[in-house]
């Protein structure tokens, strides 16, 4: 067979030729035709009227020895359609049709494409069992089905649209002319309430970010829910520049500076609820990558109590952030909820008496009674000039968003040896790594070891979803990866979540927070005098009654608030 591509359209033809079926005439009109559009052999000899389709999918079955499907006869449910991305089912030919246990059953045009298969598996995250169906009927059905899914959305999108205000529709349009001709559709009444949508539903979802994503044949929006990125929806690929000109709009952003990144605020008014959305805009290849940080005040959970903290290290905070002065640090990497732990301290020491002010980068919510800064490098506000005016303005109690630099890090020491309760975080592993920062930093160990009280290391891990919340076993192998027996265990109950339609089928639904806290005793002081390694600072910690984040891990696998998965991914052994 050395005709042109595709050989396998060629094999087919002949073999419809043996069978009777079509003639060569036939099969050469189809493959003008098929030179013509670039479509496959079948879809033409069916388009032209050469054969009925059932046919072709007969002989496709006994040449493939493979299943064939009759999808007129078929009807798929529109959450087995969304599993696949419109654009990979237009571009491959492939249709969802049903889903049983971890196997997805697709409809091919080419049942042979290896690669389509895997780039499947890789999208799903489920093994794909290939079933073949005519080309012509799959074009007909992924046109008809993803159709009934931009109809849904079009629907959930008038639904959550309607309160769009037309001041806003007014100066988008004089803006939008100075733009580009893309971006003049700004707007557009779908435009608005997209972004309308986009926003209200990833707060009703509990998000904590929205990432809108150009690519070079689409755009991709997703959600970051409970710390895990997941795909929302491919809004028209015509309205990029309409979108991100809409967001730029909204947040008081320049639309027409599209070269450097940007950032701005967005407000806005969810019935009684007032919500910010941080905005932060990023040249890419395609456009401009936007992220929204959404800021729910209204989420805020500011009792420590309900943090999760175990008996003693609740205590051991509670004494610390209640002494007059001494430094008090929260560590941990990004997003893994210190400013909250922050507030929530701030708030628990918030009363009339006291003078509390706060230097963050940015300011991430506006708390009642407390006078919070922005730090502005490019002007020079940075947060060691914050906390010098700070020292100046008679507080009681700094809190500084970050310790970035020797500078910072010497004012705020120098605050909490002289009469001051500092706040602030580090990004560090745990709470002994902290203090080896700290001294490497250029900070002396006396230093180091006179002014802190107290240090937290948190984590952030999914909590089981309580809708569908089953029980599960673990093997020996699981058990060791935590660094514990299978002895350690008995009795206990291992939880997971199944996956339902509370938790989207994650099996999880919100966060509990994992903490390490070292409180410093006499002990700890005189051995961070001496250079102990943070090895001998962890072990003495672990001595006084400190839990280590992975202790505190497995306290909450015991409980059934998370899984041994979500512990072993967070923490390290300790």
């Amino acid at each position: 067979m050395s005709a042109p591509a595709p050989a396998a359209g060629d094999r087919l033809g002949d073999l419809l030729i043996k069978e009777g079926l079509i003639t060569k005439d036939q099969l050469e009109k189809a493959l003008q035709e098929q030179r013509a559009n670039g479509t496959r052999i079948g879809y033409n000899l069916v388009k032209l009227g050469f054969i009925q389709e059932t046919e072709i999918t007969k002989m496709l079955a006994r040449q493939f020895r493979m299943p064939a499907v009759d999808l007129s006869r078929f009807e798929v449910d529109p959450k087995i359609i969304k599993m696949v991305p419109a654009d990979i089912a237009l571009k491959h030919l492939v249709l969802p049709l049903k889903k049983e246990g971890r196997t997805l059953t697709v409809a091919m045009a080419d049942p042979t494409n290896l690669g389509v298969i895997d780039d499947l598996k890789f999208v799903t995250r489920f093994d794909i069992f290939p079933v073949i169906a005519g080309e012509y009927t799959l074009r007909m059905a992924i046109e008809k089905y993803y159709e009934q899914v931009d109809a849904q959305l079009d629907t959930l999108l008038k639904e959550m649209g309607e309160d769009a205000e037309s001041e806003e529709l007014e100066l988008v349009q004089e803006e939008a002319e100075a733009e580009q001709a893309g971006a003049a559709m700004a707007d557009d009444a779908p435009v608005v309430k997209l972004i309308n949508a986009i926003l209200t539903d990833a707060v009703k979802r509990g998000a904590s970010d929205i990432h809108v994503e150009p690519f070079e044949h689409e755009i991709r929006v997703r959600y970051r829910i409970d710390g895990a990125l997941s795909e929302v929806m491919k809004p028209p690929i015509k309205l990029k520049a309409a979108l991100t000109s809409r967001i730029k709009i909204l947040a008081a952003l320049n639309i027409a500076e599209r070269r450097v990144p940007q950032d701005g605020r967005i407000r806005l008014k969810m019935g009684k609820r007032v919500i910010d959305f941080r905005v932060s805009t990023l040249p890419v290849l395609f456009g401009e990558k936007i992220v929204m940080r959404i800021l729910d005040k209204g989420n805020l959970t500011l009792d420590l109590s309900k943090f999760g903290f175990e008996p003693k290290a609740e205590a051991d905070l509670m004494k610390a952030i209640l002494n007059p002065y001494g430094m008090v640090l929260v560590t941990g990497p990004t997003g893994s909820g210190k400013t909250t732990t922050l507030y929530s301290a701030l708030s628990r020491v918030n009363t009339i008496e006291v003078n509390i002010m706060t230097a963050e980068d940015p300011v991430e919510y506006n708390l009642m009674g407390i006078n919070q800064v922005a730090v502005r490098n490019e002007i020079g506000m940075t947060f060691a000039a914050a906390l010098k005016a700070f020292l100046r303005q008679d507080p009681n109690i700094i809190m500084v968003g970050e310790i970035r630099d020797i500078e910072t890090g010497s004012i705020a020491i120098k605050a909490a040896l002289t009469g001051h309760l500092v706040l602030s975080t580090l990004h560090t592993n745990d709470a002994p790594s902290t203090i080896t920062r700290m001294i490497d930093m250029g900070i002396e160990p006396f230093n180091v070891s006179s002014a802190v009280n107290l240090i937290v290391a948190q984590r952030l891990v999914r909590r089981i979803c309580k809708d569908c919340k089953a029980e599960v076993k673990y093997s020996k192998d699981e058990l060791k990866a935590i660094g514990t027996t299978e002895k350690e265990w008995e009795g206990v109950a291992f939880y997971k979540g199944k996956g339902c339609e509370t938790c989207a089928g994650s099996g999880y639904k919100g966060r509990a927070g994992l903490y390490e806290v070292m409180a410093f005793s006499q002990e700890l002081r005189r051995m961070i005098l001496r250079g102990a390694s943070t090895n001998e600072l962890q072990q003495q910690a672990v001595k006084d009654g400190m839990l280590t984040l992975r202790m505190d891990g497995i306290v909450k696998i015991k409980k059934g608030v998370t899984t041994l998965e979500e512990v072993v991914k967070e923490t390290a052994e300790g």
